[in-house]
């Protein structure tokens, strides 16, 4: 009994290639925060960001931390950032409207990090002669 094939694509690289996202470098980044679309977008990135982020509030106060999770909704009070501080151990939630500035100043963790980055990597050092190449993770800061 065979099963069905979709396609007519016999190559197994063909069938199921999806290309990858391509990562914006995002480190150093201060975005303009005009209007709601500008703050939903750029909160968007710093929740994909791998690093810290800066955040100065409306009445002035800055925090600095890492955003774990975000919750839109349908206006800019509705719709909150959680994120750890850089100082202290609670989680935060800060709404959307309470935001006055963002400006990514931690390092992308992720950065460099993709599999074609460590390939190119490993190739080089395969092409210098070096022994027992493997994946090794980096020394943390």
């Amino acid at each position: 009994m065979s099963v069905p094939q979709r396609g007519t694509a016999a190559n197994p690289e063909e069938l199921e290639h999806a290309p990858g996202r391509e990562r914006e470098n995002l480190e150093g980044w201060i975005p303009q925060l005009a209007g709601d679309e500008e703050i939903r977008t750029a909160l968007e990135k710093a929740f994909d960001y791998r690093g810290d982020v800066s955040i100065t509030l409306k009445s002035g106060e800055k925090i600095d931390g890492y955003i774990f999770d975000r919750r839109s909704g349908k206006s800019l009070a509705d719709s909150v950032i959680r994120l750890y501080p850089k100082s202290g151990t609670q989680k935060i939630s800060i709404s959307y409207a309470d935001i006055g500035a963002l400006a990514f100043t931690g390092k992308d963790t992720a950065a460099g990090k993709s599999w074609e980055a460590w390939m190119k990597k490993y190739e080089e050092k395969k092409a210098a002669g070096e022994k027992n190449i493997g994946l090794q993770p980096e020394e943390l800061e």
